[in-house]
């Protein structure tokens, strides 16, 4: 029996060692089988893989980096493929990366913590990736900036009126945050929408040259037939409006007007280009006298006293002349019964297609006269310009302020003043004349530099009627016409 009992005892041992050979192998298999593959734990580029092997993992990150971004911006939903900004995945060193974990422990080691049930915690391995910013840019601008942003509508005239529509604000992509977001998104494999962010655009005036038509529809609204000349100029630009408008239709401009008391802008600069600063009192008086009170007799007594006591209205145009204007001159003094100095002959009363029988002693056009506003202008701001390069040391940016000074006094509350807010500086000359022929007034003018919130300008507006031209209806248009210019200046820019 003691026998038996250890031979039973033998195989029953043997048995058991077999028995645990056995599950050491199959344990030793299993973790051979579970370390070829990535352990427990592992994260490539935010996307789980444990228990995956190369190929399997390097399929699922693949898949899960493929996904479309979806781009959503304003209304539209756009989904985007990562290969359009050249989004590429470097799997290879990702792979690298894991796979150096993975057997960083001894094999023996590692199985007798597997035995264990320890298993070690992988550190994630980062995404490493690439993407052409230039590329993603181009899908920006091209493919959703060109589609999907909504340009500002200009406000519009509203015919009948000095009035304007308000325009529609405008949309526009930001591609500088946008090309942040979804290069942030091409990184995540989870979280792959976006939400651009764009900039509002206001809306914009319109065109510059529109203003023609509006200025257009206030004559024709108004019911002007006769003949009209206007020239605007934008002090910033430099961009220029000078059309002609008779009895409803639009003509070549550059026609000759009786200057009547706009003629004294070019006497006031005659009379700065030959006195010194300081300007003598009794000379700023007479100034005062002939730009704010638009008298007469200072006038002449300026021409004779500073100019030439004979001769000196044809200083005045020599003057002008100079500068380059062949439309403008002053022929004779201003009080009743002064000889006529000299005749002129100018392109401007050579037409034969339009006559306003402008006066022989002082003539102009309104470009001229606006040409002449902004020599003053660009002389006062800058010190420079053209009174600088033809008559040189002769007019100072000082002198230059001064007779803005001065226009800027003439306060009426007519004309171009009566359209615009109380407040705004216009620096500006009027002038009318009644025909001594018939006791009548056939043509009224204003020209001014008027200062606004979105911008300064130059606006002249001569205006002639061959019968009569009553003075309220003729001053209202003056107003209308401003105030449709100084609307356009202010749309947005109160």
């Amino acid at each position: 029996m003691r026998r038996g009992s250890v031979i039973i005892l033998r195989w029953v041992s043997i048995l058991f060692l077999f028995l645990g050979v056995l599950l050491l192998v199959l344990q030793l298999v299993q973790y051979s089988r579970l370390r070829a593959a990535f352990p427990p734990g592992t994260i490539i580029a935010g996307v789980p893989v444990a228990g995956l092997n190369r190929q399997q993992a390097a399929e699922r990150l693949t898949q899960a980096y493929s996904v479309p971004v979806e781009i959503r911006y304003a209304d539209a939903v756009i989904q985007m493929r990562p290969s359009a900004a050249g989004f590429r995945l470097d799997l290879e060193a990702m792979l690298a990366a894991a796979d150096q974990q993975r057997v960083a422990q001894p094999f023996w080691a590692a199985f007798w913590d597997y035995l264990w049930n320890q298993f070690p915690t992988p550190a994630e391995v980062p995404l490493r990736a690439s993407f052409s910013e230039e590329r993603l840019r181009a899908y920006l601008r091209d493919e959703i900036a060109a589609r999907y942003d909504r340009p500002p509508s200009p406000a519009s005239p509203v015919p009948g009126t000095t009035a304007f529509e308000p325009g529609q604000p405008g949309i526009v992509l930001d591609i500088d945050r946008a090309v942040i977001l979804i290069s942030d998104a091409l990184r995540n494999p989870s979280n792959r929408v976006v939400n651009l962010s764009f900039n509002r655009v206001s809306p914009t005036r319109p065109v510059f040259q529109n203003v023609q038509v509006l200025l257009q529809q206030i004559l024709t609204t108004r019911g002007y037939d006769g003949l009209a000349e206007i020239y605007l100029l934008d002090l910033q630009t430099g961009q220029e409006i000078n059309f002609a408008y008779n009895d409803g239709q639009v003509i070549a401009p550059g026609i000759a007007f009786t200057a009547a008391s706009t003629m004294k802008i070019p006497i006031m600069i005659s009379v700065f280009r030959r006195v010194s600063e300081p300007v003598p009192p009794e000379v700023t008086n007479l100034l005062e006298a002939m730009i704010e009170l638009s008298e007469n007799d200072p006038a002449d007594r300026l021409m004779q006293v500073v100019l030439d006591s004979r001769l000196g209205p044809l200083e005045v145009t020599a003057d002008i002349q100079s500068l380059g204007l062949k439309n403008t001159f002053l022929a004779g003094y201003f009080y009743p019964g002064a000889p006529l100095l000299r005749t002129y002959s100018t392109p401007a009363n050579q037409r034969s297609d339009v006559n306003t029988d402008p006066d022989r002693y002082n003539q102009t056009t309104p470009m001229e006269i606006g040409v002449l506003l902004n020599d003053i202008y660009q002389c006062a701001v800058n010190g420079g310009g053209t009174f600088q390069a033809v008559f040189p040391g002769e007019i100072t940016q000082n002198e230059c302020r001064l007779m803005i000074s001065l226009l800027s006094k003439n306060r009426i509350g007519v004309l171009f003043q009566a359209g615009l807010p109380e407040g705004v500086q216009i620096a500006h000359k009027h002038g009318w004349i009644t025909d001594p022929r018939d006791g009548l007034i056939h043509t009224m003018s204003d020209a001014g530099i008027i200062y606004t919130s979105g911008g300064n300008f130059v606006l002249v507006v001569y205006l002639y009627h061959p019968t009569q031209l009553l003075f309220n209806p003729a001053n209202e248009l003056m107003a209308f016409l401003a105030q449709g210019v100084y609307n356009y200046y202010t749309l947005g820019n109160p």
